[in-house]
């Protein structure tokens, strides 16, 4: 229903944003990394948002970005997470490192997230591993090594190499780890297996 409200900072506290917007002052739950990225009281700040709509209350919820959103909706898919559980999760690590997690199946990582034991990290990392993804993530990309190959951005190793930038890694050391993972026998056609494997090797040093 709200794609995102962009209002002045009235009000934080622990997890809740108040942004005034035309007149209006919204109360708005959100994660660590949005309240972190809050201005000032009196400057103006975005944040996207979903509407909660639970048996006992109807609550915003609110994101720092798209991504961020948008691996919420991910987390809410996966069978036993809720709304809350699904803010708690990404309020207890950064995007990046739980993108990490969930493409290298990191259960341990995923575990240290409140409320989440081992079944339900497993059901994460099972039910999210071939819907992460980062394709429309911008960027020229170094292609060096890998001569002839497909490498353009819908290709498997365009994505696997973009995946690896959203994570923070340079684009030459994305490019190098999905070489690596080649080499190492992963098929190219397979992104999602390239990005375990690329992961794998960094991982390893």
């Amino acid at each position: 229903m709200y794609s995102y409200i962009e209002g002045t900072v009235q009000d934080k506290d622990t997890n809740l944003l108040v942004l005034d917007c035309g007149g209006v002052g919204y109360e708005i739950i959100c994660t660590n990394t949005a309240l972190s990225a809050a201005p000032p009281k009196g400057e103006t700040m975005r944040v996207y948002t979903y509407l909660n709509v639970r048996q006992d209350a109807i609550e915003l919820l609110g994101f720092v970005s798209k991504e961020e959103k948008n691996m919420f909706l991910k987390l809410t898919g996966v069978s036993g997470i809720g709304a809350r559980s699904a803010i708690s999760i990404l309020s207890s690590m950064p995007l990046k490192d739980l993108t990490m997690a969930i493409l290298s199946g990191d259960l341990g990582m995923l575990s240290r997230a409140p409320g989440v034991g081992k079944k339900t990290a497993q059901r994460i990392a099972l039910e999210l591993k071939d819907k992460v993804s980062a394709v429309d993530m911008p960027g020229d990309i170094d292609f060096a090594d890998f001569n002839d190959n497909d490498t353009s951005p819908s290709s498997p190793v365009g994505e696997a190499i973009l995946a690896l930038e959203s994570l923070g890694y340079t684009q030459h050391e994305a490019a190098r780890a999905v070489s690596n993972a080649q080499k190492a026998g992963v098929p190219m056609d397979k992104a999602d297996e390239l990005v375990r494997a690329a992961l794998r090797g960094i991982a390893k040093g």
